[in-house]
């Protein structure tokens, strides 16, 4: 008898210990799943973040495709009207030749070199447009039961393919088409990977894998003039065609290695895809026995409950995003901000052609801006993200419209201004996109980043036709980009600031992370004014 009381006594002993034990939240069990970032991890972040590689390529190809070529007189009669300095449109074409292939850029292909603004802006023009529809078509499937994962390897693939079949193309308005399907398909590989990414590790890691991406990407941008110099004297179409290939390769690789993101395997209520990765992170934290480790498997609280997406309800994300007031505005604010930096970090570097500088040189200088800015980038994770953005915009701004007032007298000097502000304008937009997944919470997350890169791109729809006309006036192309920029840093002042914080999974997470932080800084300034 008094052993059964004995046991029973034990057994609530138990019991009691177990009530008294807090249970984590799946945030909690997370952030300590992923707070070991080891080599499998750092090759899975550089596995998802490849596809960037490809990205910048297909971003920045028309440098070389629909670039303006070089031409020389080929009448050489002492009664020729023909000279460097000549209008080529008022020559009879018997009178000069192209320096290049015939074929090597869709201008002298189509015998464009007459064509208005309009017509020689197009193809680029209609990039960013299929950019802009493909992140509303696209951003929520991510969100919703097709994942971050399937929608990577979908959009990529997509692109490849299309890159290899515009080689088909019998003018520039089929040209212009196929850019913007191009466009389109690419549109969620930005938004995909840099979600993918910071999703697959602790806050802790979440600056230092961003960076990832962004080195991926610039060497995809500097792999470009390498691709351009061995086709040089060939068609744009080997250049299509060559640089549409790896990406198709890597598209199938990633299928078979890439893994989900565990945030979004809970939001979905994966339970057997949540309970693998725990259990081969409770193996790893048993083998690393330590008395901080707990056995998260034990702990483990009931995933979300998936409810079924029907087509009408794919895009609920975007609806529940803008119910709340605070993330209307936040998401207004960084919307704009996002024209601004895009315009700079995606026109500089078309906007070579207009240095009157060597093409190649000239990318291969602007491309390699991006290594120092990535350095920078690094260095800035334990920096404050709104002043960070805004010095660096200024910094971008002030040497955009300097290359505007120089013009063509001071060539050098022009292009290390010209160089500057693409630095400036690359740091300001690698911290601009951690920023922007630290603002949202998970269910949206996706979501907003695409949003904001649509803000991006719609910015840069007009970009293309400024730096065609800023082949006569540079105010026109970087002197825009410098006031715009400037202008748009002006929304930092609506936009909190969120370096060090754990990420939320839900709106309502967010939304009383926000009032806590509020509390919490209006105490500290009733404190302050106190003790004054």
């Amino acid at each position: 008898m008094e052993g059964s009381v004995q046991i029973n006594a034990t057994e609530s002993h138990s019991s009691a210990d177990q009530q008294k034990k807090p249970s984590l939240s799946w945030d909690e069990i997370i952030e300590k799943s992923l707070s070991n970032f080891g080599w499998l991890d750092f090759l899975q972040a550089v596995l998802v973040a490849t596809a960037m590689f490809f990205d910048a390529q297909q971003s920045f190809i028309s440098i070389y495709t629909d670039n303006y070529p070089k031409w020389h007189c080929t009448d050489t009669t002492s009664n020729s009207t023909c000279s460097s300095s000549s209008d080529i449109c008022k020559l009879p074409r018997s009178s000069w030749s192209w320096d290049t292939h015939p074929s090597n850029t869709i201008i002298s292909h189509w015998n464009l070199e007459c064509a208005s603004t309009f017509i020689i802006g197009l193809p680029q023009s209609s990039f960013f447009i299929g950019c802009l529809l493909g992140s509303s078509f696209l951003a929520a499937l991510a969100d919703s039961s097709f994942g971050r994962k399937n929608m990577l390897i979908f959009s990529c693939v997509s692109m490849s393919i299309t890159s290899m079949l515009i080689i088909f193309s019998t003018n520039v308005l089929i040209y212009s088409a196929l850019k913007f399907l191009i466009g389109f398909w690419r549109s969620s590989i930005g938004t995909c990977v840099l979600v993918l990414l910071t999703e697959k590790v602790s806050a802790e890691w979440r600056f230092r894998v961003g960076i990832v991406e962004y080195f991926t990407f610039t060497m995809g941008y500097m792999s470009l003039p390498g691709f351009a110099y061995i086709n040089r004297n060939s068609s744009w179409k080997s250049l299509y065609f060559w640089s549409s290939i790896p990406g198709i390769i890597y598209s199938i690789i990633a299928y078979f290695f890439v893994t989900e993101s565990p945030r979004w395997l809970v939001m979905q209520g994966r339970e057997r895809e949540i309970f693998k990765m725990l259990k081969r992170v409770s193996s790893e934290e048993t083998a690393n026995a330590n008395d901080d480790n707990v056995n998260l498997a034990s702990s483990l609280p009931k995933p979300h409950t998936k409810e079924k997406v029907s087509i009408f309800r794919l895009y609920s994300s975007i609806g529940e995003l803008f119910h709340k007031r605070w993330a209307l505005i936040r998401m207004i604010a960084v919307m704009i901000l996002g024209i601004g930096v895009g315009m700079v970090y995606f026109g500089m570097p078309l906007a070579v052609g207009n240095l009157g500088f060597n093409i190649y040189l000239a990318v291969v200088f602007s491309a390699s801006m991006e290594i120092p800015s990535c350095v920078a980038t690094y260095f800035l994770e334990n920096y404050k993200r709104r002043p960070s953005i805004l010095v660096f915009s200024i910094l971008s701004g002030i040497c955009c419209m300097l290359c505007a007032v120089l013009e063509h007298r001071v060539p050098a000097a022009k292009v290390v201004l010209a160089m500057v502000a693409f630095f400036g304008g690359c740091t300001a937009y690698n911290v601009f996109l951690i920023y922007i997944i630290e603002l949202f919470p998970t269910c949206v997350r996706n979501t907003t980043t695409s949003l904001v890169r649509q803000a991006i791109v719609f910015g840069c729809i007009f970009c293309p036709f400024l730096i065609s006309a800023g082949r006569k006036n540079n105010i026109f192309s970087y002197g825009v980009f410098g006031v715009v920029i400037m202008l748009s840093n002006i929304t930092l002042l609506y936009l909190p600031e969120t370096i060090g914080i754990v990420l939320c999974d839900t709106m309502e997470q967010q939304e009383k992370k926000e009032i806590a932080m509020c509390d919490a800084k209006n105490q500290h300034e009733k404190t302050r004014n106190v003790n004054v």
